[in-house]
């Protein structure tokens, strides 16, 4: 199974606002950069979709690292959150009543995972990490090409 690393960010002018995501897929000594707009979307959304792209874009089953700034994407399966809101009928908080956000692209990314074996890996946002850094370049870019 081919050992594949994945960068990926999400960003938002404005939240909700337009939105951009970027992802970078390293491979060996191959490198493969991924990016998109959205008209009208939140920076969670973006981050979401930035990994959902980028599992999207393998083409057969591999062993996956995930490096992301987002405590909102890393959080939810290093602490589990993932397992509970489908134990609990996608519902969350204290009496599980509230239903989870961005229901629709964690059900995507939960089905694109189970193709792969996906870890996942915090980074610090804007701390000079190469690859994290570019992500966030390519998020952005996408935003600005989008308002010209």
């Amino acid at each position: 199974m081919d050992k594949i690393k994945i960068y990926t960010d999400g960003a938002c002018s404005g939240n909700p606002g337009p939105g951009g995501w970027g992802a970078i897929l390293i491979h060996d000594k191959r490198e493969k950069e991924l990016s998109g707009y959205h008209p009208q979307t939140t920076n969670n959304r973006m981050e979401l979709t930035a990994a959902i792209e980028a599992l999207k874009a393998l083409r057969k089953p591999c062993e996956v690292t995930i490096y992301s700034d987002s405590a909102y994407l890393i959080n939810c399966f290093q602490q589990g959150w993932l397992e509970s809101w489908k134990r609990n009928g996608w519902r969350r908080g204290k009496n599980k009543t509230e239903p989870v956000l961005n229901t629709d692209l964690w059900q995507e990314l939960d089905g694109l995972m189970q193709t792969h074996k996906v870890t996942w890996e915090k980074v610090p946002g804007h701390a000079g990490v190469d690859y994290n850094e570019r992500v966030d370049q390519l998020a952005t870019e996408q935003i600005r090409l989008a308002r010209q």
